[in-house]
């Protein structure tokens, strides 16, 4: 089959690869119809996590079972499903806890309970490095999903692709984000990061009751998508001090909840980049700080960026003055997919209106650097097999 293979830093192209086979009575067979390239694909390009071998990339995909395992007798050939990116057995201690991230059994070589940087990592996650398992992911003709019987759920018929493919991964991350803050209504959420996954927790800021909804990026065609789909107000972060103008629009407050849609890869300076160096940091905790800065007192910041190393710079002692609760991670798709599934086909909620490039999978490889360099207005790329 064809898929899409890491080799390297920045080094991904489309080759042909052998295909996938039940190895387990609770696994299927999947033909891949849509999947998508995803912002945390993105780390593993560009070298952030640590691969040392070739790699099939992809946790955001769809399709249609084609083989099912003996252990499987929730699906049947020819059913159309969508598939959380975690993969959970669903029976150990933490996905009985609905930590279904957490899964005990499903990163094997690597779990442990420390989450240290090479060592005691979470549960497995598709297409996402041996230390989440080494798993093949969905950016492929055909993939092999474990566990069948717990992560795939079938689509209602009348929905196309493109409508629910992003409950794989980014809607439910953004549902997330928004989620752990525990809105009761009338808040003032700001979102930094107008990517797919910002965009997300928009959307599920306003579903949750949030009376104001700020977006913060510092690029234009990312702020104009993010007031268009999710009717934001926007703030350019290259052009003006983004904390000091949300604490004049919140009456000198900040914002009752903060969102990091960020993580470790955000734009740094020079300076900045050595200072990386000098400290061994992989990345920057900017956006995190811009979060600490901006949520007012007693609030609340939630990060659904991906960080991957230590910084030995956490403002701890703000964190502690200001009172601020904070909770991140990867989310639990399987704990929210059914009810996010009823969003959509009620059309309570769009998801398809961040998609920017739709294109073969053949093109991949090309995608990939369009979407790293932030070129041609990119905001979300689907490939289709």
């Amino acid at each position: 089959m064809k898929a899409l293979v890491f080799h390297g830093k920045k080094e991904v192209s489309v080759d042909h690869v052998d295909d996938p086979r039940i190895e387990n009575p609770r696994d299927t067979i999947l033909r891949v119809t849509s999947t998508a390239i995803c912002g945390s694909d993105l780390h593993i390009y560009n070298g952030l996590f640590p691969q040392p071998h070739d790699l099939v990339l992809g946790h955001e995909f769809m399709g249609i079972v084609e083989e099912v395992g003996a252990g499987v007798t929730n699906l049947r050939k020819g059913d159309r499903v969508v598939v959380p990116f975690p993969i959970a057995c669903g029976h150990c201690h933490f996905c009985n806890m609905d930590l279904q991230t957490h899964c005990e059994n499903s990163n094997p070589e690597h779990y442990g309970p420390e989450g240290g940087l090479l060592k005691g990592k979470g549960g497995g996650l598709f297409g996402y490095t041996d230390l989440y398992g080494g798993y093949s992911g969905g950016q492929a003709e055909y993939v092999r999903v474990p566990y069948s019987d717990i992560g795939p759920r079938v689509v209602p018929d009348n929905l196309s692709d493109e409508q629910v493919l992003f409950l794989t991964d980014i809607f439910p991350t953004g549902w997330a984000a928004i989620d752990w803050a525990n809105l009761k209504g009338g808040e003032v959420v700001v979102v930094f990061g107008c990517g797919p996954v910002g965009i997300m927790a928009m959307k599920a800021a306003w579903i949750r009751g949030a009376s104001r909804v700020i977006g913060v990026d510092i690029l234009p065609y990312r702020l104009e998508m993010a007031k268009k789909v999710a009717n934001v107000e926007i703030i350019n972060a290259s052009k003006t001090d983004a904390v000091e103008q949300i604490r004049q629009m919140t009456g000198g407050y900040g914002a009752d909840v903060c969102v990091d849609a960020v993580g470790m890869e955000a734009d740094r300076s020079l300076v900045e980049k050595a200072m990386g160096v000098v400290r061994a940091e992989v990345g920057t905790m900017k956006t995190l700080g811009y979060c600490l800065d901006a949520v007012r007192r007693g609030g609340v910041v939630t990060v659904v960026g991906v960080y991957g190393t230590p910084f030995d710079n956490f403002p701890l002692h703000q964190w502690f003055d200001k009172g601020i609760q904070m909770k991140g991670g990867q989310a639990t798709v399987h704990k929210y997919i059914d009810h996010l599934i009823s969003l959509v086909a009620e059309e309570k909620v769009i998801l398809h209106d961040i998609i920017t490039h739709q294109v073969p999978l053949a093109d991949a490889g090309k995608m990939y650097e369009i979407f790293n360099n932030k070129e041609d207005n990119c905001v979300k790329v689907v490939l289709k097999p």
